[in-house]
């Protein structure tokens, strides 16, 4: 099983909307992709919790059978989709992708 992790933080302006909206926008883009590919066992998309300690604005986390299930998704049109939206709001990215026993 392969374990997919995206952080986001986002620019303040973006897109013509300030950060709340393009988050919620990012967010709900993100949830529409929740079953684009089969062998995805896990599918969370979050915003910070205000008052808890946060160092960025979006996770997303993914459970999913092996590398090739990971490959399908990023590959996938619906997802090929949303990223101008995504470039054009992020100001930083993080990802981490590792194996799970």
């Amino acid at each position: 099983m392969i374990r997919h992790v995206v952080m986001w933080n986002l620019k303040e302006q973006a897109e013509g909307a300030d950060k709340a909206s393009n988050l919620e926008k990012a967010k709900s883009l993100l949830l529409s992709c929740a079953h684009v590919v089969p062998g995805i066992h896990t599918f969370e998309v979050a915003t910070a919790t205000p008052g808890m300690d946060c160092t960025n604005d979006l996770v997303l986390h993914m459970l999913l059978d092996d590398a090739q299930v990971l490959a399908a998704y990023q590959n996938h049109p619906d997802h090929l989709a949303i990223k101008p939206f995504m470039k054009a709001v992020v100001q930083e990215r993080f990802c981490m992708d590792f194996t799970v026993e």
